[in-house]
């Protein structure tokens, strides 16, 4: 080997040297940051003392309540995708909801029972319930829901959340707690009162109960208190983008329609659109009998 090639030899692999230990230097670098990262991301809420429900307190010192709505919190501190879109749903819907809620009565943390049966969605459960209330078709009709082939106003927000409020009125009539009440919206009324009278006790939480209504209220104690205090579970509301509520107009429709893709083309707008905004009605054509209806368009 002559004296040239043994001197760019040497150079490469002094080149390759440098060139590995850069490469190493910069995967310490990475991970230093990435461990950083990782650990301001780790949030461990802790819980207050007590929880404000409906202008109840209620005390977190008994072992079994704390850690029942210890595992919610976790739960939805955790699950990012459906709490981030609770907070973006929210801020679209809840002045409604909270505005039907205070006119008929209902302590406004009620917003929180429509949150975890729908997640503010028109959702239908595998036994038939639909809308931001879950109504099942009978109990629907039976608080004034208009259900048949053109119409389901379980898909309706304002007209389920009146309707809702007159459910949890009366139950709350028979129960005369807020916190059974809403117990009771998940295991009916006659449910409730029977648990109650067997295991002769008169608080939810002393009620053994099936896991479904077990987890129910502390589900709802859960997101109350991530949406009060979203920074402390780690939720930072200025950096999402929130969904605004929809600017609409009224439009009445006072004629049968037999096509209301055509009817909304002229009314300026198309039928996707009369659709997202008006999932009450089913298809395509409405009767019109005793009354119109009001239909919400575009702005």
């Amino acid at each position: 080997m002559t004296f040239t090639r043994i001197i760019s030899f040497s150079c490469f692999i002094i080149s390759m040297l440098l060139m590995l230990s850069c490469a190493n230097s910069k995967k310490e670098e990475v991970k230093e940051e990435a461990d950083t990262t990782s650990v301001k991301s780790q949030i461990y809420p802790k819980l207050p003392e007590s929880v404000l429900f409906c202008g109840k307190t209620i005390s977190l010192d008994n072992f079994d309540i704390r850690e029942r709505l210890d595992k919610e919190i976790i739960v939805n501190t955790y699950y990012h995708s459906s709490t981030i879109q609770s907070f973006k749903r929210a801020n679209r819907y809840f002045n409604r909801i909270e505005a039907e809620l205070k006119d008929k009565g209902v302590p406004e943390d009620f917003k929180y029972l429509c949150l975890i049966e729908s997640g503010l969605t028109q959702a239908i459960s595998p036994s038939g319930a639909q809308g931001f209330w879950q109504f099942m078709p009978a109990t629907a009709k039976e608080y004034g829901l208009l259900v048949n082939d053109e119409i389901d106003e379980r898909l309706n927000v304002e007209k389920s959340t009146t309707a809702a409020c007159a459910y949890l009125k009366k139950a709350n009539s028979s129960l005369n707690d807020w916190v059974l009440t809403a117990a009771a919206y998940n295991r009916g009324v006659g449910g409730i009162t029977k648990d109650l009278r067997s295991q002769e006790v008169d608080s939810y939480f002393d009620l053994h109960l099936n896991s479904e209504t077990s987890r129910y209220v502390f589900r709802i104690l859960a997101l109350k208190l991530i949406f009060e205090n979203p920074e402390a579970y780690g939720f930072n509301i200025s950096e999402l983008e929130l969904y605004e509520p929809i600017p609409t107009r009224s439009v009445e429709l006072i004629e049968s329609q037999s096509n209301l893709k055509h009817w909304a083309k002229e009314k300026g707008s198309n039928y996707h659109m009369l659709k997202v905004l008006n999932p009450w009605i089913r298809g395509n054509k409405l009767t019109v009998k005793s009354s119109s209806f009001t239909i919400q368009l575009p702005q």
